[in-house]
């Protein structure tokens, strides 16, 4: 009797300390980059604890493997990466520890390492979503009225597509006024919305890489004058976890055969109708980089990532508040139509988002090869309805439109020398709105 007694009282601790360790979970775990030899990974609690992960290779489930452990701090908000080491093409699951307690939670837990194709095989086929403009509602703080963000279970929808990873192309955070003056709001904000729920299970099993757009760089339409833009950028960076930034949030990676070229339209942006000095986006800086890293990339595909539209020429976007477009640099933007075109540079295609509706665009005069821009929007934010159906971007391709949330889905196929892209637009149920496809060998 004694003994069932002590049996009892053990496993009522062991109970007792799991739930509690499960509780100091804030957000996350949430898979990052990935490489062919490692992956990153990330956690936010609710206060100082020690974390860490255990991980195995779905093919040989017995040889468990740990990562170092981390202790989170209040001053980086209780978030901390977590590197871990892989072995190229490989599938992983993990499971996350906090003070040495296993938290358990009721939706898997998956990453995986890059394939290493080059020089033996045609490289793999793979899929990735693409998304903009995510709004957490906070009543506190919101517009009186009808809620701006809902319908969450997009994030659901977008994992049952079984995408290898999600790129998040801006506007992934809305600051608000209340946020904007301190580091204490900012990361406030930025927890917030990175506790929602109905994210959680695609945060943890799907890769992430992310820009920003100015809703997560400042106020809305905000420029290189936003006077908190340093604690923005520190809070970017410990919340996402891509795998460089060249300077301020711009870098690049790889998935398979092609390349993400993931721009900064905010930290060097100044005023379009700028006296003083030059207008732009980019800056120099940024400019130079993005032509020289594209004339040296080989990737058939060649993903240029930023948060506003890039071809759009509807006349409403040199002005309204609510069209905030590459337009209104027109000279920057034909700068980088021109050294596309000049320098022989292949396979662009823009990926671009803010605008609240998705549509596809295609510039075909004055370029070597049509020049495509995908726009795709909202994913939680207030739709556009029909707002922008007639504002007059005549690149626009016929029957893309859509004004409510939605999610794009595009699929890398085919062998080395006839690689293919499929892009399927989604509401945010799951179900198809159109398709297009784009073959490689289309953008020489």
């Amino acid at each position: 009797m004694k003994k069932i007694s002590l049996f009892i009282l053990a496993l009522l601790i062991s109970t007792e300390l799991l739930y509690a360790q499960q509780a100091l979970l804030q957000s996350g775990p949430m898979v990052g980059y990935a490489t062919f030899k490692e992956v990153m990974l990330w956690v936010q609690t609710k206060e100082a604890a020690q974390v860490h992960v255990v991980y195995f290779n779905t093919q040989k489930p017995q040889e468990r493997l740990q990562s170092a452990k981390h202790t989170t701090k209040a001053e980086q908000a209780f978030a901390t990466h977590i590197p871990v080491a892989v072995t190229e093409g490989q599938q992983y699951q993990y499971e996350l520890y906090i003070n040495d307690q296993k938290v358990v939670l009721n939706h898997p837990l998956t990453f995986q390492s890059q394939t290493l194709w080059q020089h033996r095989k045609d490289p793999p086929a793979f899929r990735f979503v693409f998304g903009t403009c995510a709004y957490v509602n906070e009543p506190e703080v919101d517009r009186p009225g009808k809620p701006y963000g809902g319908e969450y279970g997009i994030f659901e929808q977008i994992r049952a597509k079984k995408p290898d990873f999600m790129l998040w192309g801006g506007d992934n955070v809305y600051l608000r006024e209340v946020d904007w003056d301190t580091r204490s709001g900012i990361l406030h904000r930025y927890t917030h919305t990175r506790s929602l729920p109905e994210a959680q299970a695609l945060l943890g099993s799907v890769h992430h890489y992310a820009i920003w757009d100015d809703h997560d760089f400042g106020p809305d339409n905000s420029d290189a004058s936003f006077w908190m833009k340093e604690t923005t950028l520190e809070a970017f960076k410990l919340f996402w976890a891509n795998p460089n930034y060249v300077d301020a949030t711009y870098g690049t990676f790889f998935w398979n055969d092609a390349q993400f070229f993931l721009l900064d339209n905010r930290y060097f942006k100044t005023a379009p109708d700028s006296k003083t000095t030059e207008p732009t986006i980019l800056g120099e800086a940024q400019f130079q980089w993005l032509v020289q890293a594209l004339k040296y990339s080989k990737a058939p595909f060649k993903f240029v990532v930023m948060g506003g539209q890039f071809l759009n020429n509807s006349p409403n976007c040199l002005d309204a508040a609510w069209c905030e477009n590459y337009l209104r640099h027109t000279a920057e933007r034909q700068r980088i139509i021109d050294a596309i075109r000049d320098e022989g540079i292949t396979g662009v295609i823009f990926l671009t988002g803010d605008r609240h509706h998705s549509e596809l665009s295609v510039l075909t005069e004055g370029v070597n090869y049509p020049l495509y821009d995908l726009t795709s929007s909202p994913l939680t934010s207030g739709g556009a309805g029909e707002r922008g159906r007639n504002e007059g971007n005549t690149l626009r391709v016929p029957d893309t439109y859509y004004g409510e949330r939605n999610f794009a889905v595009l699929d890398i196929s085919g062998e080395r020398l006839d690689r293919r892209l499929n892009i399927t637009l989604f509401d945010n149920q799951g179900k198809q709105l159109w398709q297009h496809q784009i073959k490689a060998n289309e953008l020489k």
